[in-house]
């Protein structure tokens, strides 16, 4: 007989590793409690383990028994994540302004077919969802508990608060303005640049968005990855007062006048997201034949495309007539 789990879901994009295996678990009639211990995990906050420390028995399991490759599987997780100080930590003390590890939004869960959380959710840089233009939520509405599917004893979607059984699709959203919503994606787009092409570990700018709180003045002596959402909305609304000068320095001139270039356009979305899928394959076609990945230099490749963007590409003239 084969070793397949009787029902296979399909990761969805942007989703979370430790989501799609409670949607597994669900699927196959198996609460997320009862599922950690089939994955090898002990009892408790196995969805922190799964999805930062890629733990290879469990992996392999998965794998094993439901014919997902591993390369697919690595992508959906956050090990060895360049972002990975800017994750939210899993905080359990039920203070009012502390952080908790997943965000959500209630519009996105209400239309996906089966409810999912995404990667970018993960981020304490991350405040509002660029698709329904409001701002996300990080506890449930009803008991103001965090979002711990993997606590969850009843065999019910993940979507379904652990504590008091409220379904997150129902909370309400929050108003977030224009302003804020492009700062919120500009920081988005550069992170993801100058994750992908390696700067961002070489760089101040991870170092700046931490301090947010106390540049802001909002919350001085914390870190943005220590705040709940509502507090992290509260530091950009206060940074979208300000000028944009302290996300634009960086010792690199290039890189600076790449920055300036995503803030005066709003973002550039679709070409980063193409650049990163282009790497992002390329790395997972490499990853199991252990080769060394080529790099690029980041002024290379910002100068490349900020020349491409000033000198539009001329039409050939057409070749004339033979005699």
């Amino acid at each position: 007989m084969s070793d397949r789990w009787p029902v296979i879901v399909r990761p969805q994009p942007d989703e979370l590793l430790s989501s799609w295996a409670h949607r597994l678990a669900f699927a196959n009639g198996v609460a997320p409690r009862s599922f950690g211990r089939v994955l090898g995990f002990s009892a408790g906050m196995w969805s922190a383990s799964l999805d930062m420390n890629f733990q290879t028995d469990a992996i392999n399991i998965l794998t094993a028994h439901t014919g997902i490759p591993l390369p697919r599987l690595f992508a959906m997780s956050l090990k060895g994540s360049p972002l990975k100080r800017l994750l939210l930590p899993l905080r359990d003390d039920g203070r009012r302004l502390s952080s908790t590890w997943l965000q959500f939004c209630p519009q996105c869960l209400a239309e996906d077919a089966q409810p999912y959380f995404r990667r970018q959710w993960r981020l304490a840089t991350r405040i509002s969802c660029p698709h329904h233009r409001c701002g996300l939520r990080d506890r449930c509405p009803s008991c103001r508990s965090r979002i711990a599917v993997f606590g969850q004893l009843e065999l019910v979607p993940q979507h379904f608060c652990a504590a008091c059984g409220f379904d997150l699709r129902r909370a309400s959203t929050s108003f977030i303005s224009p302003k804020i919503r492009s700062l919120d994606r500009c920081i988005h787009d550069i992170c993801r640049l100058e994750a992908i092409t390696g700067s961002l570990l070489t760089n101040s700018l991870l170092r700046s968005l931490l301090a947010i709180p106390d540049f802001c003045g909002q919350y001085p002596m914390k870190s943005l990855v220590s705040l709940s959402t509502l507090a992290r909305i509260r530091c950009f609304e206060r940074l979208a007062m300000r000028p944009n000068d302290w996300l634009i320095e960086d010792d690199d001139a290039v890189v600076a006048l790449w920055r300036r270039a995503i803030l005066s356009a709003d973002g550039y979305a679709s070409l980063i997201g193409l650049l990163a899928n282009a790497l992002e394959r390329k790395r997972l076609r490499l990853r199991p034949e252990k080769r060394r990945q080529p790099t690029t230099e980041l002024s290379t490749l910002l100068t490349a495309y900020l020349r491409m963007m000033e000198n539009p590409r001329r039409r050939s003239a057409p070749a004339e007539p033979a005699a």
